[in-house]
């Protein structure tokens, strides 16, 4: 929380005597950026074990004079900004950092949790060996026992359970070769049981944007909404959680004089710099947005002739828009309509528009909707595919988009392919091997196929009665793999799931909440904690926000006896008997694959995304060359990238030698294709009951077929007769993939890259041309519509605004209907009358182990606290800065922590960070972690509290909305 200066002697009093044991004093924060980068200014020498086969993580003496000193470039392991971090080292010791002032992306800025990224590597609280419990008890182990107990014991459960008994958690803190490498550890083990953390963050964003014009992603760029003239926020605290970002919105605010208007129930410091401030309900983005279109059809604001082009579905969806008048808005939003009528104005009018959203319009039950909700509103305006406008979805992970793209998700193979039986037979031909081998590995054909079952509900998978569960088994063993467990809802349900594992294995660089829930959970053994090392530690790509791909540099070797994540991966693939078919094409030394060509392998079998011209040489050359690329348009003006886009955001088409540019500004149509240029994506269909799906007399710049047009295969290139470009080696690959159906290869199936390069020649998506879908059927709600939270206040709305009803979705029962039911039958909302919501700190990150063991951070904000209006703190008795109990709905959950009480939030709506861990229910658990690796700062977390909810297109859980009740404790 947010401590008084005269309170800060007593509070840190832990921390400081933490510091000042090792010569560093009191260090503010001025003190800490002047020093962090002298070799001497770590806290690296605290505990380092002078253990056998280890290397110590500590800083050693400054180098000697004339002493070689070599900069190597890294990404920072926090946010999706994409901030370089340049570090000095020496004898392999990182002895210095810069935030990188070539960057166009963090020009020489950090945040706090970037500043101080060298002590993720220096950190003495990292994990230093393996460790397994014995009888309640960690105790250090081998690598070699791990691997062999762990793959044996999985094993064992797979032979009386079945493949997908075993869950496989990864990370967004992969970089994309460890996330498409564990997605394909997943494949090869066979299972679609694996997942990350854009689960929980943003995949109803990925569902809604794609299902709406083609590609899962930001539209733009960080960069380029420098150039808007209207900024809305709807769900997103830039400031406090992409703070590099902010900046350059903050200087095209003030260069255009921009408008910015922030739209959140708690008034955030991102709405501190707004020019039009909105508060509004949690869980009512839907009919707000939708209180906005009212007023721009009202008044024909709309852009007609982008409509007319260029969209699908507008009277479909205006008569939704019609059932929302301002006196509608009003009674359910809280917003009044005057202001909703002045928003409308600014959006449509003073373009160009952007919309901003982050985790506050996508963590709800009805997050695919309010995406989709979210591009109906810029479509209707015309505020896609050109400089500044666009849907700018800020990612929470380094490379929880490059995760997501990669594959490493319950619904897809590798770049958004499917699960059907084409894309299972495209990655065999990638991997060069059998397909029927795979099918042998899956439990049946059918479940080979399926959806797996998302990380929001993995306790469900190991509690529900075996009936419910849509496989063979339900879920047994949990591997888990750079994922904290306190970012996921309902943790008393997730105790029970704990208590009752046959196997919880963990590797990271932190034991994480995972390892002090266990032993709550009275785990006494089969668990191990496995050392995995930072990124800083590793190389490889991952990709910011704005799709650009960034190649980061080892910094230095792993400390103690940390892994790098394909190391670990690798000796888990040999263990189970398939690391030679699984690495055929990949070098190997020393059980560390090659980074470089793990990539390369995705290069040659992601033509679907366009991730095929992004190499490695490629993407080295950019970091080697930052300063040669613009602010805006992020395209280097000259050396020996000129003319690429920096970090090649995908779509980056054809073979890396096609030389492609990269596609800064999705769906452009004012550019050729091989600047980057764009249309809405064909992947619908040309038609729909009649109605044509494809665009109308709008092309991009150069194009050769002036109108919409498919996506492109051997058989339309043969109809157009561009089929003689191809070269006889690229017919030659066509033509034994497609075989007798060669003119079904499609650009995405085809393996020479022939189809997309002759495309692009004639000024062609390969992808083809239509028009974006204000209706997208196929998904829940194809129309966007209002549906109250499972756990709402307003028990008024829920005859007219219900849930949706139950069903079953990833192979288990969603009851959310039934459970907002039972809510309301039984007056839940009397009981626990505040509505709960959470969110992010600057100063922390994800679930927090990471941040909360970093002094400078801990230092920063060292208690878990609840934000509460002061009328509602007035009327139970609650003063400032005071411990509160917080209840909740289920389970008799409750949660000790202090109180800030402030008109950050509104009457009857609370507020919590996401990012405390360590407490359960009142209970300290630091005697739960390995004996000095218990991070510095502890507090109850907010899922604790948190309810039932899942989205019915994705299993998104729902953290926004929640009740609650908060009395002095």
């Amino acid at each position: 929380m947010l401590i008084k200066r005269s309170d800060r002697p007593a509070r840190q009093t832990h921390l400081a005597s933490f510091t000042e044991g090792q010569g560093l004093g009191r260090l503010d924060r001025r003190s800490f950026l002047r020093r962090s980068g002298l070799a001497a200014a770590g806290l690296a020498a605290v505990g380092a074990l002078p253990l056998a086969n280890m290397r110590k993580a500590k800083a050693g003496p400054p180098p000697e004079p004339g002493a070689a000193v070599e900069i190597r470039k890294s990404v920072c392991t926090h946010c999706a900004v994409g901030c370089t971090v340049t570090a000095e080292v020496s004898n392999g010791v990182w002895i210095g950092q810069e935030p990188s002032f070539n960057s166009p992306i963090n020009r020489g800025s950090h945040c706090a949790k970037g500043a101080s990224v060298r002590e993720l590597v220096h950190s003495e609280r990292r994990l230093k060996y393996p460790l397994k419990l014995v009888d309640g008890e960690w105790k250090r182990a081998s690598w070699d026992e791990a691997v062999n107990a762990i793959c044996d014991r999985i094993t064992q459960i797979r032979g009386t359970s079945g493949a997908d008994s075993v869950y496989w958690l990864g990370s967004a803190k992969f970089t994309n070769e460890g996330a498409y490498l564990f997605r394909k550890l997943g494949a090869f083990w066979g299972t679609n049981n694996t997942d990350h953390q854009a689960r929980i963050c943003h995949s109803t964003t990925v569902t809604g944007v794609a299902n709406t014009w083609g590609y899962g992603a930001m539209t733009n760029s960080i960069n380029d909404m420098r150039n808007a003239k209207t900024l809305l926020y709807v769900g997103s605290n830039a400031a406090e959680a992409h703070p590099v970002a902010m900046q350059h919105m903050l200087e095209g605010k003030e260069l255009n004089n921009a408008n910015m208007i922030v739209v959140d129930p708690r008034m955030t410091r991102t709405a501190a710099h707004a020019t039009d401030y909105v508060r509004l309900r949690p869980g009512t983005d839907i009919p707000f947005l939708y209180g906005l279109m009212w007023h721009i059809v009202k008044n024909g604001w709309e852009d007609k002739e982008f409509i007319q082009s260029r969209v699908y579905g507008y009277d479909d969806v205006r008569k939704e828009i019609e059932k929302w008048p301002p006196d509608e808005v009003e009674r359910v939003t809280g917003v009044p309509g005057a202001q909703v009528e002045h928003i409308a104005r600014l959006f449509a009018t003073e373009k160009p528009a952007t919309l901003i959203w982050c985790m506050g319009q996508t963590q709800h039950t009805v997050g695919t909707a309010n995406v989709r909700t979210s591009c109906i509103l810029l479509l209707l305006t015309g505020n896609v595919g050109k400089p500044g406008t666009g849907a700018n979805i800020l990612r929470g992970h380094d490379n929880v988009q490059g995760a997501t793209d990669v594959g490493l998700d319950i619904v897809t193979l590798p770049f958004y392919y499917g699960l059907k039986d084409t894309a299972w037979k495209h990655w065999s031909r990638v991997w060069e091997v059998d397909y029927e081998w795979f099918v042998s590995r899956f439990d049946n054909k059918e479940i080979m196929e399926a959806p797996g079952i998302p990380l929001t509900r993995w306790f469900d998978a190991v509690l529900l009665p075996k009936d419910q569960v849509h496989q063979k088994d339900n879920v047994r063993a949990m591997i888990v793999q750079g994922h904290a467990s306190n970012s996921i809802t309902r943790i008393p349900e997730s105790l029970k799931a704990l208590a009752k594992l046959d196997l919880l294995v963990v590797a990271d660089p932190h034991p994480t909440t995972w390892a002090s829930l266990a032993l709550k959970a009275g785990r006494k053994g089969d668990t191990w904690l496995l050392p995995a090392c930072t990124q800083f530690e590793a190389k490889g790509s991952r990709v910011a926000s704005n799709r650009s791909l960034q190649w980061g540099e080892q910094i230095v070797k792993p400390s103690f006896e940390a892994k790098d994540d394909l190391e670990i991966m690798y000796l888990i693939a040999q263990k189970l008997g398939f690391a030679d078919k699984m690495f055929k094409n990949i070098k190997v030394e020393n059980n560390l694959p090659e980074a470089e060509d793990i990539l390369r392998e995705m290069n040659r079998g992601s033509w679907s995304t366009g991730y095929c011209g992004q190499s490695p040489e490629r993407l080295k050359l950019h970091m080697a060359n930052q300063k040669d690329f613009d602010l805006v348009t992020l395209r280097a003006k000259d050396g020996p990238a000129k003319g690429d886009y920096y970090g090649l955001p995908w779509p980056c088409w054809g073979k890396p030698e096609l030389k492609h540019p990269g596609t800064a500004l999705l769906y452009n149509t004012g550019l050729h294709v091989m600047d980057g240029g764009g249309t809405f994506r064909a992947r619908f269909g040309v038609e729909r009951d009649g109605v044509n799906l494809l665009a109308s007399g709008s092309y991009s710049q150069g194009s050769e077929i002036q109108d919409g047009y498919p996506e492109f295969t051997y058989g339309v290139l043969k109809k157009l007769g561009w089929d003689h470009d191809l070269t006889p080696d690229e017919v030659a690959t066509i033509e034994k993939i497609g075989a007798d159906k060669a003119d079904a290869v499609s650009w995405s199936t085809d393996l020479s890259g022939g189809i997309q390069r002759v495309a692009m020649k004639h000024g062609c998506l390969p992808y083809g041309n239509a028009r974006a879908r204000m209706n997208a059927f196929g998904v829940p709600d194809p129309i966007p519509v209002h549906r109250e939270p499972i756990y709402t206040p307003r028990v008024d709305l829920v005859a007219k605004y219900p849930t949706r009803e139950d069903e079953v979705q990833f192979r288990l029962p969603n009851i959310g209907f039934s459970v907002q039911k039972s809510a309301v039958d039984r007056g839940v909302a009397k009981q626990f009358p505040l509505i709960l919501s959470t969110g992010r700190l600057v100063e922390f990150e994800g679930g927090g182990e990471e941040t909360r063991s970093n002094p400078w951070l801990a230092e920063l904000q060292q208690d878990m606290f609840i934000e509460i209006n002061p009328g509602d703190a007035g009327e139970r008795g609650i003063v400032d800065g005071a411990w509160v109990w917080v209840t909740g709905t289920e389970n008799g959950s409750k949660a000790r922590m202090r109180a800030l009480v402030t008109e950050r939030v509104g009457k009857g709506v609370a507020w919590m960070p996401f990012h405390f861990g360590g407490w359960f229910g009142g209970e300290d658990l630091r005697a739960n972690y390995p004996e000095g690796a218990d991070p510095i700062v502890l507090g109850e977390s907010a899922n604790t509290i948190t309810s039932y909810g899942y989205d019915p297109a994705t299993g998104m859980q729902e953290p926004k909305v929640t009740l609650c009740q908060i009395t002095a404790a």
